[in-house]
C-alpha cells in the first residue's frame, strides 16, 4: 500500500516494488526496491510525463531532499520524479555486514554482490517502469554512478527512455579499472596542489596529523582505526564544490594539549569518523571496482596497486622529507576492510570480488553508435571522479548526445548548480540550445 505525505512545496509517494534478485531467472529469488515519488503540490492532481533519478554511488540511496532542493525543483516544473534506492541501498533490500551472512558464507555473498552492477539496476528499471507509467518512456537523470547506468540503459534497453541526462557520469566503454586509476591519481594530485595553493597551512597542519598517525596507534570512536592512509583518504571530499573548504576547517584545530601531551581532538576524531565509516554504504566499497569490470580479467585491486606507481603519494616519503603529505581521492583499498568496523567481516568476500574474472559486458557500442534517444552530459572540466577524456570519447561514440564542457562546476554540479545545470542539459536535449 502506498503512502502519500507532503513538504512544503510537494506531495510525497512511498513507492515499494518487488523485483527478481537476478532478471535471467525470473520466477527465482525476489528482492524489494523503494523508491520515493514527488510531485509539485500544485500540479499533484495531472497527468504529468516522468522522470527517474537514478543517484551516484555505487552503494547510496537516492537523495533525501526537504521540499524543492536542488535540482528537485527545477524537474518539478514539468515532471513527477521518481528518486530510487537502486538495489541493495536505502529501503530496498540491504547488502550489509548484517545481512549478507543471511546468503551463507563468503563465497555465496560474493556471488550475490556480482548481481548488483549497473546492468542489473537498468533491469530494475525496466522491470518496474510499466507499473509507474503504464508502459510509457521516461526521461533518465544520472548522476555520477546514475549516469553510468544511464550509459548501461541506452546499451541495454533504450526503449524504456525518452530523453537521457546525465551529470558528471559519462564512463569509458572499455577502460580497465587499471587505466581508469592511473588517469585518476594525477587529477587528484592536482587537486590537493590546488587546495594547498588556497590553504597554504595546511601543508603543515596534514604533515603533523600524518606524523602523529605514524607514530601512534589511533581508534577513533566506534572502532575505527585512523591510520595514515585512512587520513589521506579524507581528499575524496576535494572533488566537491565545497570540499576544499570543508577540508581545510576539518584540519585547522586537529590536535588539543592534554596532560599526556598532543592529541587528536575529540572534535576532529569525531568528524573523521563520520567522513570515512562505510557504516551507512558499505556496498560503495564492496562493488566499486566490479563497476569497471567488463570481461575476463580481474580488477584484482587496482586502485591500490596503481597507487605504487605514483610514490609522491606515500606519506612516509613525503615526512622523510620536505614534500607535502598528498590526500587520495575516490579509491577503495584493501586496508579499509582492516580499519572499519563495518567493512572488517566482509574482508573475505571484498577479496573473491576483487580476484573475480566473470564479468560481463556493461555498454554495447555498437546500439550507442545508433542511439536514437535524445541526450545531453555536463562534462566537468577536470573532474576529480571521473576522467574528462574518457567522458568526452565516450561522447562522441554515442550517437547524438550532446556534451556541456564545463569548468563552472565540480564533480556535485547537479547540487551546486541547481537549476541551472539540469535546465541548460534538457535544453540541449531538445535542441533548444
Amino acid at each position: 500500500m502506498s503512502l502519500s505525505y507532503r513538504q512544503p512545496g510537494v506531495v510525497l509517494t512511498d513507492r515499494h516494488f518487488t523485483v527478481p534478485l537476478d532478471h535471467a531467472d525470473p520466477d527465482g529469488e525476489t528482492i524489494e526496491l523503494y523508491a520515493r515519488e514527488v510531485v509539485a503540490s500544485d500540479k499533484a492532481g495531472q497527468e504529468l510525463p516522468w522522470m527517474l533519478y537514478l543517484q551516484g554511488g555505487p552503494g547510496f540511496g537516492a537523495n533525501r531532499f526537504v521540499g524543492r532542493q536542488a535540482w528537485l525543483g527545477r524537474a518539478l516544473e514539468e515532471y513527477r520524479v521518481l528518486l530510487l534506492d537502486q538495489r541493495g541501498t536505502g529501503r530496498s533490500t540491504p547488502a550489509t555486514r548484517q545481512t549478507l551472512p543471511l546468503r551463507g558464507g563468503p563465497a555465496e555473498q560474493a556471488d550475490h554482490l556480482a548481481r548488483f552492477r549497473a546492468d542489473s539496476i537498468v533491469r530494475d528499471c525496466e522491470a518496474i517502469r510499466t507499473q509507474v507509467t503504464g508502459g510509457a518512456p521516461w526521461t533518465v537523470l544520472g548522476q555520477s554512478f546514475g549516469g553510468f547506468c544511464t550509459v548501461t540503459y541506452l546499451s541495454l534497453a533504450p526503449e524504456g527512455i525518452d530523453t537521457a541526462i546525465v551529470t558528471g557520469g559519462l564512463p569509458s566503454l572499455h577502460a580497465h579499472a587499471d587505466d581508469v586509476y592511473r588517469a585518476a591519481y594525477p587529477r587528484v594530485e592536482r587537486k590537493v596542489a590546488a587546495h594547498y595553493a588556497c590553504y597554504p597551512q595546511d601543508v603543515e597542519r596534514a604533515r603533523r596529523i600524518a606524523d602523529h598517525l605514524l607514530g601512534h596507534d589511533v581508534v577513533l570512536p566506534g572502532g575505527y582505526r585512523l591510520t595514515v592512509e585512512a587520513f589521506q583518504s579524507l581528499g575524496l571530499m576535494l572533488g566537491a564544490s565545497d570540499g576544499s573548504h570543508r577540508l581545510h576547517h576539518l584540519l585547522e584545530d586537529a590536535f588539543v594539549r592534554t596532560t599526556a601531551g598532543l592529541e587528536l581532538s575529540d572534535a576532529f576524531q569525531e568528524q573523521a569518523r563520520v567522513l570515512l565509516s562505510y557504516a551507512g554504504h558499505p556496498l560503495y566499497a564492496l562493488v566499486h571496482e566490479s563497476i569497471y569490470g567488463q570481461d575476463a580479467r580481474p580488477t584484482a585491486w587496482a586502485a591500490e596497486r596503481v597507487r605504487a606507481e605514483f610514490p609522491q603519494f606515500d606519506a612516509a616519503k613525503a615526512l622523510a622529507g620536505d614534500a607535502p603529505v598528498l590526500f587520495t581521492g575516490e579509491t577503495v583499498h584493501p586496508w579499509m576492510f582492516d580499519t572499519d568496523p563495518a567493512l572488517r567481516p566482509l574482508r573475505e568476500t571484498a577479496e573473491l570480488l576483487a580476484a573475480r574474472t566473470d564479468w560481463g559486458p556493461l555498454y554495447d557500442p555498437a546500439r550507442l553508435a545508433a542511439n536514437e534517444v535524445p541526450a545531453a552530459a555536463a562534462v566537468y572540466h577536470d573532474d576529480m571522479y571521473v576522467d574528462t577524456a574518457h567522458s568526452l570519447e565516450t561522447a562522441a561514440a554515442i550517437r547524438g548526445l550532446r556534451p556541456w564542457v564545463t569548468n563552472e562546476y565540480e564533480h556535485d554540479g547537479l547540487r551546486a548548480g541547481a537549476p541551472h545545470v539540469l535546465d541548460r542539459l534538457l535544453a540541449l536535449a531538445r535542441d533548444e540550445a
